[in-house]
């Protein structure tokens, strides 16, 4: 019995394998380095504390193609963003805020605790100290310029959804977890691009309607690990407009934080087709549109999409 739990425990040499187990072994390793290539890429390229690791255990597919990681926004053509020019002059902005500190100054208030989780209601915008405030890196007012702070993991789904993003570390609820980033093109241009994205059934298109549908932002070529973040239709993250060295309320930065405690290994989702209540929220300024096709008054018919997410309140189709 010995004698046979140790041959059993040798290592196997090429003779005792078929052609196909070797082939597949050999393209496993060569994905694994390919992925692993790509891993490295991300985090060389990335500003962020939080490290970013890829798993594919489903299929070979390897690292996306035409896909592009980046730390902020890139502007499209006819695109224009001014710069702030005026900050905060407060030295403690928590306890010793002047004049409401750069929200108080846009006569709305502080979006953070001392802990820096968001406490204002979805719906209501968060104003951000800037580059020309007074205040240093470690202002409790800057949260979403410092970028992920946790460990993620973009791996392979095994129900047909594609890449998907989870968690490596626990995630307190309100806190901020990542940024929306892509190339920020017009509503005219987004429409175009909604025709080709609905025939190929992927939607990156996040329409920056906080005051006006003027610009989209399009995750496709272009974005960080938000661009591999799933629908659900019962999310654990909740969006919300952010604004820091722009003012302008057509260019909002798109935040993402956790609506609840998230545990480690718990894939990150948010509502492709989110609105928020007016009841509920304080202003009524926001919603979240996932793509141009079939928009309100567009001659584009909408493709319907099915969604996967599998919850108990899953609404079947993501448009």
């Amino acid at each position: 019995m010995k004698a046979a739990l140790l041959q059993a425990n040798e290592p196997l040499d090429s003779a005792s394998l078929s052609g196909p187990i070797i082939s597949f072994l050999r393209q496993k390793a060569t994905q694994r380095i390919r992925l692993k290539k790509w891993e490295d890429l991300m985090n060389q390229t990335c500003w962020h504390k939080g490290r970013i690791f890829v798993s594919n255990e489903v299929d070979m597919d390897g690292p996306p193609k035409n896909f592009t990681y980046i730390n902020e926004n890139k502007l499209g053509k006819g695109v224009d963003m001014n710069a702030v020019i005026v900050g905060c002059e407060c030295e403690d902005c928590v306890s010793q805020p002047v004049d409401g500190c750069c929200p108080g100054l846009l006569k709305f208030r502080r979006a953070y605790n001392e802990s820096r989780r968001v406490k204002v209601m979805p719906g209501v915008p968060i104003y951000e100290c800037n580059s020309k405030c007074r205040c240093g890196p470690d202002c409790a007012n800057r949260v979403v310029q410092r970028g992920i702070q946790y460990d993620l993991c973009i791996f392979k789904t095994d129900n047909g959804r594609g890449w998907g993003v989870r968690t490596l570390q626990r995630i307190n609820k309100n806190s901020f977890v990542m940024e929306y980033l892509g190339e920020i093109i017009t509503t005219d241009e987004a429409e175009q691009r909604g025709v080709l994205y609905d025939k190929q059934g992927v939607t990156y298109l996040f329409d920056l309607d906080y005051v006006d549908d003027v610009y989209t932002i399009d995750a496709a070529h272009y974005g960080n690990i938000s661009h591999f973040v799933n629908h659900s239709c019962d999310p654990n993250l909740q969006v919300y407009n952010v604004f820091i060295d722009n003012l302008d309320e057509r260019l909002p930065r798109i935040a993402l934080f956790a609506k609840r405690g998230i545990k480690a290994g718990e894939e990150l989702t948010f509502d492709y087709k989110m609105t928020v209540d007016p009841v509920d929220a304080e202003s009524t300024k926001m919603d979240l549109d996932f793509s141009r096709a079939g928009i309100e008054g567009s001659p584009i018919k909408r493709v319907h999409m099915e969604c996967k997410c599998g919850v108990r309140n899953c609404r079947k189709y993501l448009f």
